[in-house]
């Protein structure tokens, strides 16, 4: 399957320095930052520094490294935020968005980590 990444989208701007951002966390193959439209008082950003459109794009390119580091850098920024239930905190969701239908805004893949208030059911039966 061919993945068509754009390189002028919001995230590898920031990637490149070209927009400032907040960053939480920096490891050599992921970058995690505050979201500019927060929907809960912790909202987190992480993203691979690589070219990735979606998760299965990611799941079927990246290197090893690449998926343990990503892996990894999602649960330090749940253990830095202490938002997880191991950590003493009240949860957090993980969300990402994939395409038309997963109404994804950003063509680089990105998880979304909120937390800091009850969310509430993510989806309503049909």
């Amino acid at each position: 399957m061919a993945y068509a990444y754009d390189d002028k989208n919001i995230f590898a701007k920031i990637l490149r320095g070209e927009i400032p951002n907040t960053t939480v966390l920096e490891t050599e193959h992921s970058l995690a930052f505050r979201d500019i439209n927060a929907q809960a008082p912790d909202h987190v950003l992480v993203i691979p520094k690589g070219p990735y459109v979606c998760f299965d794009h990611f799941a079927a390119e990246a290197s090893d490294a690449e998926i343990a580091d990503y892996t990894r850098a999602i649960g330090q920024v749940v253990a830095a935020l202490k938002v997880g239930p191991g950590d003493g905190g009240d949860g957090y969701r993980l969300l990402s968005n994939a395409g038309k239908d997963g109404v994804q805004e950003v063509p680089h893949l990105h998880v979304h980590i909120v937390a800091g208030r009850p969310l509430g059911r993510m989806l309503q039966p049909l």
